[in-house]
C-alpha cells in the first residue's frame, strides 16, 4: 500500500533504488562524508551520504524519507546501506528526548523513563518487552482459538462491587454510583453457557493500595473460561496450551535476542503439588535451607502462599521437576471467591489452583460452581445477601454445565520473560497507586 521499503528488507534489494522512512536515530558526521542511522518500526538502516553541506545533515529524531541505491556492506546494520540518498525531511524535533535514544543501554532511570514515555519507549531496549507482551497475546489467542475459542468483550463499567478479595474504583456514571470492572469473571462465566469456551484480552482495575514492583492499579488480563470439564485438570491442561502458544510466539522475535531472553521450556504436563504439601515443603526455618520434614502443619496452615514462599517452590520446582512452572492446586476455600468449586474429597479446599513462574504467581484459576442453589448456599454460608449477585447468579438458574478458567496477568508474564525487576518496565503508561500520567 505505502511504496516503501522497512530496514530488515533492505538487503533484499541490493542495486535497486528504494525508498526508506523513519526517524534519525544516530548522526555521525566526518570530513567528507555524513552517517545517518535510521529507525523505522522494523529495525535500523544505515545511510551514507557525501558531499552534503554539515547544515543539511538532520539531526536525532528528525523523521525522514529517504531514496538512495541499496548496497551492500557486511559492517551496516542488516548488510546493506543505502547510498546516493535524496533526504527529504518530514517533520523535525523541537525539543531534544530525555536521554540519547542512540545508545545501546538506557542511561535513564524508570521515573525519568515513565515521565517520558511517549518518546522514551522509541529506545529499542524499552520497545523491545512491549514487543514480546504483543507476541504473547498473539500466541495466547491464536492457542485459544485452536481448541474453539470465542473471543469476547465484556463491560469494564458494572453496577456492582462483586468481585470478593480486591478494592474497586468507585465512579459516577450519570448520576449513580458504578465501579470499573475488577474482572469479566462473572460475564465470561454467563458465556460458557452461549459458546461454551470463551476468552477475553482486556484491561482490569483494582484499587491496589500497595506500591510495590509486582502491582499495579489497571493491568492487561488474558481470561479463559470452558465448560463440560471434569475439574480443575481439564482446566489446567488448557492453560498448559495457552502458555505453550504464548512461547511459541515470542520465539524467533527479534526482542528476544536484544533482551537475552532465555525462554522457557513449557512440559508435556506441568508439575502440580497441593497448597498443604508446598506449605510442608516451606516450613523450614530460613529461606533456601532444607525444610523440617517433622513439623505437621496440618492444624495451623496459612490460607495463601508468601511471595518467598512462591520462590522457594519454583526453585524446588526446577531441581525436582526441570520445570519453570508449577501448580499449586487445593488452595483453602476461605482464601478462594465464593463461585470456587470445594474438593469433593477434602473439606475445606478447593479446586482452584495459581501457576507458579520463575518465582511469580503468574496465574490464579480453577473450577467455578455451576448449580444454582450452590450459589444460594455458598453466599448465605458467607453470610452475604444474594441481591448484589442477582444477575449473575440469575445464569445459573437456566442449566450451566460444569465449567472452570482461568486469568493470567500479561505485564506480569513480560516481566518474568524479560527478567524486568519492576513490573513498570514491561507496562504501557503504568497506572499504580502515585502514577495516573502520562
Amino acid at each position: 500500500m505505502i511504496s516503501r521499503v522497512l530496514s530488515a528488507e533492505l538487503a533484499e534489494h541490493a542495486g535497486q533504488r528504494v525508498t526508506i522512512a523513519g526517524w534519525v536515530h544516530r548522526r555521525r558526521r566526518l570530513k567528507s562524508v555524513s552517517f545517518l542511522v535510521i529507525r523505522d518500526r522494523s529495525g535500523l538502516a544505515q545511510v551514507v551520504a557525501s558531499d552534503v553541506e554539515p547544515g543539511a545533515v538532520p539531526g536525532e529524531e528528525t523523521v525522514v524519507r529517504v531514496t538512495g541505491v541499496v548496497t551492500a556492506n557486511p559492517q551496516a546494520p542488516g548488510g546493506a546501506e543505502l547510498t546516493e540518498p535524496e533526504i527529504e525531511v518530514l517533520a523535525e524535533p523541537t525539543e531534544a528526548p530525555p536521554f540519547d535514544l542512540y545508545r545501546p543501554v538506557v542511561p535513564a532511570a524508570l521515573p525519568t523513563i515513565l515521565d517520558h514515555a511517549p518518546v522514551a519507549l522509541r529506545h529499542p531496549r524499552l520497545k523491545a518487552p512491549l514487543e514480546i507482551s504483543a507476541a504473547s497475546v498473539a500466541g495466547f489467542r491464536r492457542a485459544l482459538d485452536r481448541l474453539g475459542f470465542t473471543e469476547i468483550h465484556t463491560p469494564k463499567i458494572v453496577a456492582s462491587a462483586t468481585e470478593s478479595g480486591a478494592n474497586v474504583f468507585g465512579i459516577d456514571y450519570f448520576g449513580r454510583p458504578a465501579y470499573l470492572a475488577q474482572s469479566p469473571q462473572f460475564y465470561k462465566q454467563a458465556m460458557v453457557g452461549v459458546f461454551e469456551r470463551v476468552y477475553e484480552v482486556g484491561p482490569v482495575f483494582r484499587a491496589e493500595p500497595h506500591d510495590t514492583v509486582r502491582h499495579l492499579a489497571q493491568y492487561t488480563s488474558l481470561d479463559a473460561e470452558l465448560g463440560f470439564v471434569r475439574d480443575h485438570r481439564d482446566v489446567m491442561a488448557v492453560l498448559r496450551e495457552a502458555v505453550a502458544g504464548m512461547v511459541e510466539a515470542v520465539r524467533g522475535q527479534p526482542a528476544v535476542d536484544l533482551l537475552n531472553v532465555t525462554l522457557p521450556e513449557v512440559p508435556a504436563e506441568i508439575p502440580a503439588i497441593h497448597f498443604t504439601e508446598a506449605q510442608r515443603l516451606t516450613s523450614g526455618s530460613e529461606p533456601g535451607l532444607p525444610p523440617d520434614h517433622s513439623s505437621d502443619l496440618s492444624q495451623d496452615l496459612s490460607l495463601d502462599l508468601s511471595p518467598e514462599q512462591e520462590r522457594w517452590l519454583s526453585e524446588w520446582a526446577v531441581r525436582e521437576h526441570g520445570s519453570e512452572f508449577l501448580f499449586v492446586t487445593g488452595y483453602p476455600m476461605a482464601k478462594r471467591p465464593f463461585y470456587t468449586h470445594p474438593d469433593p474429597l477434602r473439606e475445606g479446599y478447593s479446586n482452584g489452583f495459581d501457576l507458579l513462574f520463575r518465582g511469580l504467581e503468574l496465574v490464579t484459576g480453577g473450577q467455578r460452581l455451576h448449580r444454582h442453589q450452590d450459589y444460594l448456599d455458598a453466599l448465605a454460608a458467607r453470610g452475604e445477601d444474594v441481591g448484589p449477585y442477582e444477575g449473575y447468579v440469575q445464569a445459573f438458574a437456566h442449566g450451566m454445565p460444569p465449567h472452570g478458567g482461568f486469568a493470567l496477568g500479561l505485564e506480569r508474564w513480560t516481566a518474568r520473560l524479560v527478567g524486568a525487576a519492576n513490573i513498570r518496565q514491561v507496562t504501557l503508561f503504568p497506572r499504580d497507586l502515585n502514577r495516573l500520567s502520562p
